[in-house]
Parts: structure tokens; C-alpha cells; sequence
């Protein structure tokens, strides 16, 4: 320990001779005599002394020899004087020497007595230089400043340094952690102040005055923020931020309820000026052409009324609401085809309802009493989507007819493609056709489809209420442009007339 450790012990010369009464046992002295040396003998080393001895020692030593350390733990006492230089022991030429306290550089003198902590380390976290013996405020006392102890209690430096590294790890790691949960939020922020300065930010706008056409359409009570999102969803507006804040940055800017003729693609500005433009005003409304699916319905109401995805579709998932025959589970088939009239304040729900009851109406019209309703509208539904001209409808609702009542199965392409999902075609493949767990595919199970196909209008209520007289039992198309169609009573006659049409597709590969 540092306590047990004689100062001149470590500092002396090699030569223990030129140190009378003085004999080392492995670096401690047994002599503590504090009395004054005697004549002739060399006098004792102040402590700065002896680091230049030691440091020029720990030169000259080899790399592997290390000179051991004493920590004092007496801090320097006022009366310790230097002795004369000539009476100190000599150095290497080529060693740092301290010629008393006012021979030594100003930082040096401070780091020496007033900013030194234990093991070398400046107390503002520099080395300690010239890192002779005992740091100021460590180690036993020298000879002309009084022995003894001093009354603070010895220091722990490596325990504490070692506690700091522990603590800078820590603070390191959360530092590291918290800068993961970070960068998410920062790292968009970051890249718009980078590309702010590079010059390559994506703008958040349309430039322009727009590109196609697009109806939109402003409820009553709705607001700026609201106006926005209808822009940005009609595909008017790139974002509704920027829209939004050109509104806040513009004064005296009213919206009147109502349908607005623009473009897609506009600039906020072109869009906000376009709709304080009463020339754009329009008189709008919601067309439902006869075959037409619940979904397209669905995407005409947002585009045309204003309202959101999420309001359309709720909206159409309550439908007990609309005094439907109990069991029925969608409004597919009961939205009749028409033209409704836009009215700014209505909801999703009003304009559903509306439909409904169209429908109620043309089907009281055509004499189907409500015990039938369903099941007119579901046999409409695929007469709407299978037949071609006008005059065939009667004939093709005869053809389904003939084939229920001889149980046969319907085979129609249109409620295949329907239960795969596809409402905008009739033509379906080999696999879509054997695919039985397909609840819609009528070349596997019987009778009719379990729910209408698309929503049918007074022409297919019409043939299905009063169908045609004849016995056919198939029909083709065989001319795609005309329409012209080829009713059979045998399927000998049925493949004469799929002859024709593969011959006419033949000529007119187009439309393969």
C-alpha cells in the first residue's frame, strides 16, 4: 500500500550506500527518523525533484521495468522549500528537471498543485504533466513538510473511475436507444430539410390547371379541411395539406354547397380558384346505367356526392335499415338504375335509401308482389348482365326459365365472374367454371345464383315478369358489334351457332 511505502526509498539512487542508517526491505523503510541528515550527506529531494528523478529514471529504464508509483496522501505543506540545484541528484541529459516551483510553467505549476487528481489525471481530465512521484493531495509526505497523514479520508480513484466508465457506457447505450425509437419521427423531417437544401424534395402539389374532367361536390356544413380531403380523394389536389394550407394563408374564402366541374391533377391554387368560380357550378348527379354492381355504385357516391369511402361503405353494411325482405344481406340488386340528383346535405344513407325505394316503386309498376321481389330481382339481375339487345331480353329470360323448369343447370358465364369477383366481364375460364366452391357458379349447382349479380332495370323486370314463348334451351352471341344472337332448342343447333361465332371471331381478331 501506498501508506507503507518510503519516499527517499523509491526516489534514492541505485547505490543504498550513499544512504546512511537506511536499509530497504522490498521498498519499505524501517528508519522513519524525521531528523535532519547528517553532515555531508546528501540532502533529501523535495518532491518535485524527485518526479524529474523518477521521470528521468523511468527513461532511462526499460520499457518493461516500471518504477512503482506512491500516492501521497498529505497535500504539499507551505513550508517545503526546494533545495539548491547543485545539491540535487543528476538526471539524464535528456529528462525534464524542475528547478523549483518558480522555474515551472504556469499550467504546469497549476496541473502540480491545484488540478491534480489521483493516478496522474488532471482533475479537469488531462494528464498530469511531468508524472513524477506522488500527485499533490496523495502519498506520505516529504521530509521537510512534517510527516503524518492528512485528516480527509484517502481517496478511491480507480473505484470511481471505474464507476464513470460504467456510467458513460450507460448513458452511451440509452443514448443509442433512444436515438432508434427517434429516428422514425425525425428521419421524414430530416429528409425535408435536406431536400429543402438540395434542392430535390418532392413537392406535395400539382402544377398546372388539371388534365380529365371530375365532378366534386361540396356538403352542406362542410368545412375548409373537409373540402380538402374531397379534393385530394376526387384526385383534384395531390395532397390535402397543401390545399389546407393555402386556406389558412387565404382571406375571405367561402364554400357554397353544391357540384363543381374540375380536373384532375390541379394545383391547390388553380383548385381553390376554380371552385370560388360560379361558372363552374354545376347541377351534378349520381347515374346508375341498368347492370351496374353495388361496388361501382359505391365509387360513383364518393366521387360524385363528396362522401368518404368509410361513409359509403357503412352505410351499405346496414342493411336492415332500408325495409329489405328479412334473409336479404346485400343492397346488390336492389339500387335501381336511374339518375339521382346531388344534394349536398344528404348522407350515404339517404342516398341508399332513395335507391331502394325506386326499386320498391318499378317493381310495384311491374306487378311483382313482395313475396316475390327477391327472387324477380336476383332473376332480373342475370338477365340484365347475359342479354344483349333490348328485343333479346324476353328471350333470354325464356331460355333460364325453360332450363329451371326441365332442372337443368343455367351455365351463365355472368354469375361465374361475379363470385371470382369480376363484375365488368361475362367470359370466364375452364377452371373458373369447374370451381364448385364458387357459390355463384351455375355450371356446377343448381337453380339460381343465391344473390343478385348487379342491379337490374325495368327492361329485365319487364322479360323476367313476362318472358317470351319458345322452347329454347341456349343462346350465343355471334356477332359481337351487332349483337345479333342465336337461340337453339338443341344443342346440335347451339353448336352450329358456336361454329359462327368462333368463324366471326376469326375475321375480327380484335376482339380476342
Amino acid at each position: 500500500m501506498a501508506d507503507d511505502l518510503d519516499w527517499n526509498a523509491i526516489i534514492a539512487s541505485g547505490n543504498d550506500a550513499e544512504r546512511p542508517g537506511k536499509q530497504p526491505v522490498d521498498g519499505r523503510s524501517d528508519d522513519r527518523d524525521d531528523a535532519p541528515a547528517a553532515a555531508g550527506a546528501p540532502q533529501p529531494m523535495s518532491r518535485r525533484e524527485a518526479r524529474a528523478r523518477s521521470a528521468a529514471q523511468a527513461d532511462a529504464a526499460d520499457t518493461t521495468a516500471q518504477v512503482p508509483q506512491a500516492r501521497s496522501e498529505t497535500p504539499q505543506g507551505p513550508n517545503d522549500a526546494p533545495p539548491a540545484v547543485d545539491d540535487a541528484p543528476q538526471a539524464r541529459a535528456d529528462a525534464p528537471q524542475a528547478h523549483g516551483e518558480d522555474a515551472l510553467h504556469p499550467e504546469v505549476h497549476a496541473l502540480l498543485s491545484d488540478g491534480v487528481a489521483a493516478d496522474g489525471v488532471a482533475a479537469d481530465g488531462g494528464a498530469v504533466v511531468g508524472g513524477g512521484g506522488g500527485a499533490a493531495g496523495g502519498g506520505r509526505g516529504g521530509r521537510r513538510g512534517g510527516g503524518g497523514r492528512s485528516s480527509r479520508p484517502p481517496r478511491e480513484p480507480r473505484r470511481r473511475s471505474r464507476a464513470g466508465l460504467i456510467a458513460g457506457i450507460v448513458i452511451v447505450a440509452l443514448v443509442l436507444a433512444a436515438g432508434v425509437g427517434a429516428y422514425a419521427f425525425a428521419a421524414p423531417k430530416v429528409r425535408q430539410i435536406v431536400g429543402a437544401i438540395s434542392g430535390s424534395q418532392e413537392s406535395d402539389d400539382y402544377t398546372g390547371s388539371g388534365t380529365s374532367k371530375v365532378t366534386i361536390t361540396i356538403k352542406q356544413g362542410d368545412i375548409g379541411e373537409d373540402v380538402a380531403k374531397t379534393l385530394q380523394r376526387s384526385g383534384v389536389v395531390k395532397t390535402s395539406t397543401a390545399f389546407y394550407k393555402l386556406l389558412l394563408s387565404s382571406a375571405d374564402v367561402q364554400f357554397q354547397p353544391g357540384s363543381y366541374a374540375l380536373k384532375k391533377h390541379m394545383s391547390s391554387k388553380a383548385a381553390l380558384a376554380a371552385l370560388q368560380d360560379k361558372a363552374n357550378r354545376v347541377t351534378a348527379s349520381i347515374i346508375i346505367p341498368e347492370g351496374t354492381a353495388l361496388k361501382d355504385i359505391e365509387a360513383g357516391m364518393v366521387s360524385k356526392a363528396g362522401l368518404s369511402e368509410e361513409q359509403v361503405s357503412s352505410a351499405a353494411k346496414e342493411v336492415g335499415a332500408y325495409g329489405l325482405p328479412s334473409g336479404v344481406t346485400s343492397l346488390e340488386g336492389w339500387l335501381f338504375p336511374a339518375t339521382y340528383p346531388i344534394n349536398p346535405g344528404w348522407t350515404a344513407k339517404q342516398y341508399f335509401q332513395s335507391m331502394v325505394d325506386t326499386m320498391k316503386q318499378h317493381l310495384a309498376t311491374a306487378g311483382v308482389a313482395e313475396a316475390d321481389q327477391e327472387r324477380v330481382i336476383v332473376f332480373a339481375s342475370l338477365v340484365q348482365r347475359e342479354a344483349g339487345l333490348a328485343a333479346d331480353y324476353p328471350k333470354v329470360a325464356r331460355v333460364f326459365q325453360n332450363r329451371l323448369d326441365q332442372g337443368m343447370k343455367l351455365q351463365s358465364d355472368a354469375t361465374v365472374a361475379y363470385g371470382t369477383g369480376n363484375t365488368h366481364r361475362v367470359t370466364t375460364t375452364d377452371a373458373e367454371r369447374n370451381d364448385a366452391s364458387n357459390p355463384y357458379n351455375t355450371y356446377v349447382h343448381e337453380g339460381l345464383p343465391p344473390g343478385p349479380i348487379s342491379n337490374p332495370g325495368d327492361v329485365a323486370i319487364q322479360a323476367v315478369t313476362h318472358p317470351a314463348d319458345g322452347n329454347w334451351l341456349y343462346f350465343v352471341t355471334v356477332n359481337l358489334e351487332t349483337g345479333e344472337t342465336v337461340f337453339s332448342d338443341t344443342y346440335a343447333q347451339h353448336q352450329d351457332a358456336v361454329k359462327q361465332f368462333q368463324a366471326w371471331l376469326r375475321a375480327n381478331p380484335s376482339y380476342q
